[in-house]
């Protein structure tokens, strides 16, 4: 089941605040400028910083080539309508800077 839509507008990393980026298929969110991962377990996101994993770099590329092929909504401000899109670490900017 995906995340509820409401859910990934307002859902942040715990550490910098920032979007994060949704893949529904490894039941991850990810926060490509920390390399962190928190897992989604029972279709509930794990937001603690304790429970998070560190994503090393090769994985780190795997990620960010996946979204930047589209098709990963990012959270935050409209983020279910939001592709990732940016640049190699960080995802596009959406909505008002």
């Amino acid at each position: 089941m995906p995340l509820d839509s409401l859910l990934i507008e307002v859902l942040a990393c715990p550490l910098d605040k920032g979007p994060l980026l949704w893949f529904e298929d490894e039941a991850l969110l990810y926060n490509p400028r920390l390399h962190k991962g928190y897992e989604v377990r029972d279709d509930i996101p794990v937001m603690l910083v304790d429970e998070s994993r560190d994503v090393g770099d090769e994985e780190h590329a795997r990620l960010m080539s996946r979204a930047q092929g589209g098709g990963v909504p990012q959270t935050g401000s409209a983020g279910a309508d939001t592709p990732a899109t940016g640049g190699a670490d960080t995802p596009a900017a959406g909505g008002a800077v």
